[in-house]
């Protein structure tokens, strides 16, 4: 899923945008503060975003808040279930980072559907055109 967001984010039509894979353990606040952009991606785990999620929030949000405001983000999650214990722990943490959400999330839940590599392209395409087009 997450090589289907970067195809689509590093389209052929789309110029100028600079996208970067960052695994959650391994990105800081300095990347996060030198984006233009986010684009979250976890799993669901017993109802909640998965650790390496979680430790990313606890690591980056208090260097990132108010430095980060209206940073536009988009989101997708691999579910088991249903995704919304996931997606609402997300929600509660940028909203309190000030982010802009700027496409619905993408959950892809239950059985896997080779569908979902197509949203994910599309999920990855939409936002960086947006930055192309200066929409975010």
């Amino acid at each position: 899923m997450t090589g289907a967001v970067m195809m689509g984010a590093s389209h052929a039509d789309i110029s100028g945008i600079d996208v970067r894979l960052a695994q959650p353990l391994e990105t800081g606040a300095e990347e996060v503060l030198a984006a233009d952009a986010i684009i979250l991606g976890t799993t669901e785990n017993f109802g909640y975003m998965s650790g390496a999620m979680k430790d990313f929030f606890d690591r980056i949000y208090y260097p990132c808040l108010e430095k980060t405001e209206s940073m536009p983000f988009a989101l997708f999650i691999r579910a088991g279930n249903d995704g919304l214990g996931a997606h609402s722990s997300i929600e509660r943490i940028v909203k309190g980072l000030a982010w802009k959400q700027v496409q619905e999330p993408l959950i892809c839940s239950g059985a896997w559907q080779d569908s979902y590599l197509d949203s994910c392209e599309e999920l990855g395409m939409t936002l960086a055109a947006g930055l192309e087009a200066g929409i975010f």
